[in-house]
């Protein structure tokens, strides 16, 4: 294994907890089956995710709406009350974050799915942001994990090789695509497991 000296980290479920359910289970009076088939069937990832790849948000919503009329107060919901569905930083992951950024072994980007139109609230809202060398977002560059072409996009910009990489993402489909690549990768389950994983890296943290 070739050492790692740039780490590469997902943003959505590792570092900030982003989640629908803060809008539509009380949308929907706490009733969580109603909310469960809204965002599988009307409302999905699939939908949102056109949008992490530049989609207008605007635009998205209108097809919705003529697709499911009856739901319209609820799709107009899900990018009307967006700021809504952030619920906080991962504390745990930030501070892991700080004391890598501290120990000014390893060059820091990130890589993200997220709409260009969203991800300036984020960047708002969360300082740690701007620990970051630089942010590669999928909406601004109009393609997204796990497509390779966003992937090639990150390592070309901030002149990583791969094979000295490390990229920590929570969803299997990124980190497969990651590694088909030959960047190592961690499938971040939660802040221990990380800290874990990342002493198999040899990369020490306190």
């Amino acid at each position: 294994m070739k050492p790692i000296d740039s780490i590469i980290f997902d943003l959505g479920g590792v570092l900030i907890d982003w989640n629908p359910e803060y809008v539509f289970l009380e949308a929907f009076d706490g009733d969580r089956e109603k909310m469960t088939w809204f965002l599988n069937t009307i409302c999905t990832s699939d939908w949102n995710e056109q949008q992490d790849a530049g989609y207008p948000l605007q635009k998205a919503t209108e097809d919705l709406v003529k697709q499911f009329p009856e739901y319209e107060k609820y799709i107009r919901m899900f990018y009307g009350d967006w700021p809504k569905m952030l619920g906080g930083s991962i504390t745990e992951t930030v501070d892991i974050l700080k004391a890598l950024k501290q120990t000014k072994k390893y060059k820091l980007v990130a890589l993200t799915n997220w709409s260009s139109e969203t991800f300036p609230i984020a960047k708002k809202r969360f300082e740690f942001l701007n620990w970051f060398e630089g942010i590669v977002v999928s909406g601004e560059e109009k393609t997204r994990k796990p497509f390779k072409e966003i992937y090639e996009i990150c390592l070309n910009r901030f002149k990583i090789h791969p094979e000295h990489a490390l990229f920590i993402d929570d969803n299997l489909r990124n980190i497969k695509a990651a590694e088909k690549l030959h960047i190592n990768a961690i499938l971040f389950e939660d802040p221990k497991q990380l800290r874990n994983d990342l002493e198999q890296f040899n990369i020490l943290i306190s």
